[in-house]
């Protein structure tokens, strides 16, 4: 069959599959087989979508995989529908062979890449939540950040690849991490709107340095300072000279006291807590000590 006759075959397997979706909503069909219908709407949903790709119609194979990766989650296949995404992100890309680009053609239709996006945005949250797979979860947030650069679009980048840095220094990727809040950090702190956001940033990679070693974690907060003097008067900057002093001195007492201090005003979330209670094991003595 030539590719005219691949695609119109899979345009009537779409159109089927649509039939049978619609049919396993009526009231009936939900108490007897609505299930067994979705199912063969999803069957139909993937032969539909690789006849598109022998046909090289990859738009149409995207939004093929796209529709049954959807009726996976609806059957609560988790694994199935992040495939589905998979194969629906490797479609769009190929509608595009230049994607992703950080300079996007006027010439090529806008949105593409976002699509493209939020797929890998919902197959990472699959690997975090259902599959607890943070390393899957990261390339896909990776993946999500890259296309949204291709939009341009550096807000919804900086949301993915924050994401990125986080599951990094949980994974002891300390290196990674800090490199992401560097760069995510001097992109946010002369922007009006998003320069309040840029201490934090600072602070969790000076956290991350902090780890690996205290005095790469001097040396580091007095670039952030340098680089955004605003810095210098946030309660995380004085909290890292607090936490640094203690360290150098070897007085966990102190370290503690400063850490609840904080805490009092700005409660801590789990992530940080994790990284100062790695910080507090590098004194000497305290072994599996807490922040209490």
């Amino acid at each position: 069959m030539d590719s005219a006759g691949k695609e119109r075959e899979a345009v009537q397997l779409m159109a089927e599959a649509e039939k049978r979706v619609k049919g396993s909503h009526s009231f009936l069909r939900g108490l007897f087989g609505g299930n067994t219908r979705v199912e063969e709407a999803c069957e139909m949903y993937t032969r539909a979508a690789n006849m598109f790709k022998i046909a090289k119609n990859w738009s149409a194979a995207g939004n093929a995989f796209c529709q049954a990766a959807k009726l996976h989650m609806q059957l609560q296949s988790k694994h199935d529908s992040a495939t589905s995404f998979v194969d629906a992100g490797n479609a769009y890309k190929k509608a595009d062979p230049q994607a992703p680009r950080l300079t996007p053609l006027p010439s090529r239709p806008q949105g593409r890449f976002t699509i493209a996006a939020k797929h890998h945005i919902t197959i990472a949250e699959i690997y975090e939540a259902e599959l607890v797979d943070i390393e899957k979860a990261i390339a896909h947030y990776e993946q999500a950040a890259d296309y949204y650069k291709g939009e341009e679009s550096n807000s919804s980048a900086n949301k993915c690849l924050l994401k990125v840095a986080a599951y990094a220094a949980q994974l002891e990727q300390y290196q990674k991490a800090i490199e992401i809040y560097e760069q995510v950090g001097t992109n946010t702190m002369d922007n009006p709107l998003l320069k309040y956001s840029a201490k934090e940033y600072f602070f969790k990679a000076a956290l991350c340095h902090f780890i690996v070693d205290e005095l790469n974690a001097k040396l580091a907060l007095e670039k952030y300072e340098e680089m955004f003097p605003a810095f210098t008067d946030s309660r995380e900057c004085k909290l890292l000279k607090k936490l640094l002093e203690a360290h150098e001195e070897q007085n966990s007492e102190a370290y503690t006291e400063a850490v609840k201090e904080f805490d009092s005003i700005s409660r801590l979330d789990q992530w940080l807590t994790t990284m100062l209670l790695r910080i507090k094991k590098t004194i000497q003595g305290e072994g599996d000590g807490d922040l209490k």
